[in-house]
């Protein structure tokens, strides 16, 4: 159980960088970029690429962010400037990135032909340098000696993925909230709640939809490039149902923490990611499920995120509905009782 539950955490926080990609079309910019099955194959397909032609991992991972960055800003030049619908612009993006992504990770070989997956098992990345590096602090047996005391059976090999990820998740909040308080940041908010509004001031809305497309599948991008690190290897289909994933990760988190502050619904997006992958990491200890049922278990889990919360808010609807007919009526027979025990005048 526990195996199941860290390995999982491990994975979501990965997945929250892709997350926060997709709050901030879908949510910010009021988006539906379907870039991101795409773009996350593209991050993935050059940082493994790269690695494998000896590149630095960080420098693979770097030009991996850009290239998402890239692709997103070409979904929003297709709908700014084509005056394409956006779900379409996102659907073009993503079929014309398949063909790009099998391009990328054919320039691995010497024939240079589209190939549909790159295997990292004996390369170096960022996992294994950063790993190698924290072995050698100790702080994994220290770790591992105090879990052995709870009874615990399975110890991970290394806390030093787990610590990496956290860091790195934890840095891209940050960036991502100051620059929702900056004044573009502002400008773009304001742009996904009421576009009409901003042009009308004068904003070219138009610059802010690339922008925040291009940040957006950036982050996307940045996901996938350590998941190939992660998982030491590299898929054209790695991507298929990702904007579901990500999508599921904001409605969670949303749903179970809210979305008062810019601060708050960031940080509800990353514990989104990770509560679904502790979810369908346990419901696929199932013995009547297999990984063949993860699709319709994500399903299951959006709609249960979509549907609680509002049954939930239906149900505290009609409890402050009772609470104000309850003190009304108290108020109303109050007032009567009153008049009837008022004494009479006498001028």
């Amino acid at each position: 159980m526990f195996g199941s539950i860290f390995g999982s955490v491990e994975q979501g926080i990965i997945y929250a960088i892709m997350a926060l990609g997709v709050y901030l079309s879908f949510r910010v910019l009021d988006f539906p970029d379907l870039t991101v099955d795409g773009s996350f194959v593209t991050g993935s397909s050059v940082a493994a690429t790269m690695i494998v032609l000896g590149y630095n991992p960080i420098l693979a991972t770097i030009a991996a962010v850009v290239a998402g960055f890239i692709a997103g800003c070409i979904t929003g030049i297709l709908h700014t400037k084509g005056k394409i619908n956006p779900l379409l612009s996102g659907i073009l993006m993503m079929i014309a990135l398949y063909s790009i992504n099998l391009r990328i990770m054919g320039m691995s070989s010497e024939t240079s032909v589209g190939r549909p997956n790159i295997p990292l098992l004996n390369s170096e990345t960022i996992m294994t340098k950063f790993t190698q590096f924290w072995q050698q602090l100790g702080i994994d047996q220290w770790l591992n000696q105090l879990l052995s005391y709870t009874g615990i059976q399975y110890l991970p090999k290394t806390w030093g993925i787990v610590v990496l990820m956290i860091i790195v998740t934890f840095i891209i909040k940050w960036i991502l909230d100051r620059f929702l308080q900056t004044e573009v940041g502002l400008a773009l908010r304001a742009t996904g709640d009421n576009q009409r509004m901003i042009r009308s001031f004068s904003a070219n809305t138009d610059s802010l939809i690339i922008l925040g497309l291009g940040i957006s599948n950036a982050f996307v991008a940045l996901s996938g490039a350590l998941i190939a690190q992660y998982g030491k290897f590299s898929d054209v289909n790695l991507g298929i149902g990702m904007i579901i994933i990500g999508l599921a990760s904001v409605i969670i988190g949303e749903a179970i923490f809210g979305t008062k502050t810019v601060f708050r619904t960031t940080l509800a997006v990353i514990i989104g990611a990770i509560i679904y992958r502790v979810i369908l990491g346990l419901a696929l200890r199932i013995k009547i499920l297999d990984t063949g049922d993860m699709k319709l278990i994500t399903a299951i889990i959006v709609t249960l995120a979509l549907v609680i919360p509002k049954i939930l808010e239906r149900q505290r609807e009609k409890r402050r509905k009772a609470r104000r007919f309850s003190e009304r009526f108290t108020h109303t027979a109050g007032k009567k009782e009153g008049d009837q025990i008022a004494p009479p005048r006498t001028d």
